[in-house]
Parts: structure tokens; sequence; C-alpha cells
């Protein structure tokens, strides 16, 4: 295998309620953490999200309300799923889009502090479509020469998603193992200061507003010029990161 890790790489996969960051919540969660020796620990649980599964979403993953009424709700699990990914940098598929935002926002409700700004990210979809352009079931049909049963399960698509990544460094000789370079590499489109890609940064590092009447702006200047636009978006149906970012830039301006 030609993944190189310094520290553990946690592949992890979320089922959730739909797909709204800011609103929706997990009903599934595996992780599979690999450590630099190669040995290999999985955590898998189901999670009660305390609203109501859409059924359109329940005919995906096959997860239903009568499935999770008897599970623990995150508040009550956040500290056991910190303790296994520890000091782990995180992968999947999709995971920056969705997966990771998705997953810092139920920390931001509990008491749990989950540190975000040491770890590193990698995307295996990102590479994947640089590369080949096409699904988690083509991926893995393409690169392990393997039908995905039970996609949409937690544990089927994250343990398919390991190995597509091991099958993408031994077909692609330019891509390294190292996370460092996976995380740039798997990276698309501009850097942003959020997940939810809300805030960038542009060419000089500086934080600008991706949307709005703002965008392209400096949010420091915007902050100055405009100190209720502050207030309208902690007011406002964006995501608790996100809200978290913008606090930290506003807490940088009053120093």
């Amino acid at each position: 295998m030609n993944l190189k890790l310094t520290r553990p790489l946690a592949f992890f996969d979320l089922e959730t309620t739909g797909t709204n960051v800011a609103t929706d919540r997990i009903v599934e969660i595996c992780i599979l953490k690999v450590n630099p020796d190669a040995s290999k620990e999985t955590i898998s649980m189901r999670i009660n999200p305390e609203i109501p599964i859409p059924i359109e979403t329940s005919e995906i993953h096959g997860i239903y309300d009568i499935d999770i009424a008897d599970a623990p709700v995150f508040s009550a699990v956040a500290q056991k799923i910190k303790d296994f990914i520890g000091d782990a940098d995180l992968a999947g598929y999709n995971s920056n889009k969705f997966d990771v935002p998705l997953l810092v926002e139920e920390f931001l409700r509990t008491d749990v502090h989950f540190d975000m700004e040491s770890r590193k990210f990698v995307d295996v979809q990102n590479i994947f479509h640089k590369k080949e352009q096409r699904t988690l079931v083509a991926a893995y049909q393409f690169y392990c020469s393997k039908e995905l049963d039970n996609a949409h399960s937690a544990e089927a698509d994250t343990i398919a998603t390991y190995e597509i990544l091991e099958a993408q460094l031994d077909r692609y000789p330019d891509i390294e193992g190292e996370v460092d370079f996976l995380m740039d590499y798997s990276t698309m489109g501009p850097k942003t200061a959020d997940f939810a890609r809300r805030i960038g940064i542009d060419e000089n590092g500086v934080e600008i507003f991706n949307f709005g009447k703002n965008k392209g702006s400096s949010v420091e200047e915007v902050f100055r010029r405009e100190p209720g636009y502050y207030s309208w978006m902690m007011k406002g149906d964006f995501p608790g990161y996100t809200k978290q970012v913008i606090t930290r830039i506003k807490n940088r301006i009053s120093q």
C-alpha cells in the first residue's frame, strides 16, 4: 500500500436526515481509522437525530424512524466519537462538502469541543472526479473491480471509500500517499475559510465573502463598514461553523 501516514487517517461516512448541512442530522456513522502502522480500527453506530427522517430519505438509505427510536442521541455519543477519532486527519467521499461540515455542526450543538483547525481533510471523490468523473458505485467497480453491495449503508460506503483510495494510489504514480499531498490534490475550487464555502480566501490569504451583495469583498472591511452585517449573519440560517469563522474574524478586528 502506498498510503504513507505520520498520524492516523479516519475514513468516515454519514447517513443523515437530509442534505442541509445547517439543519439536518446524523442517523448513522461509520469510521474506519487507519493507523501509521497500517493497523485498522472501526466503529459504527446509529444515532437518534431527534427529528423525523423524511420518507424519501429513508427510502435511499433504508433507515426509518422506527429503526433509530431507541438509538442514542448525538450528544450522548459525541465524546465517544471524538475519543475514537483522536488526532486523526479525516477522509471520505464528498466529505469536504457534506460529511465534514455536517459532523462539525453536530459537535457544535454539544458541549464536546472537536478541534478542526489542526486536521487535514482528504476527499476521495475529488481525486476520482479529477481522474475519472464518476459516482461511488462506478468508482468501486472501476478501481476495485467489485460491485458495491449495500450502497448507502455507512459501513459499506466507508470501507469502499478506503479501498478506492488504496487503488487510486496504486494506479496513479503521480499521486503521493502523504496526507498533505492528498489534502491539496483532493481539494476542488478556491480555498475557503468555512466548510459551507460562504467565506473564501483570496490569493493574498484574505477572507472574502462568496455570496450576496458583498461577494468578493474583504470580510474585515465589510464588518468595519457595516457592523450590522455581522449581526445579520449571526441571526441568519448559516451553519454554526460559518458563524464561528466570522466571529473569529470579528474578534480579530476588535483586538
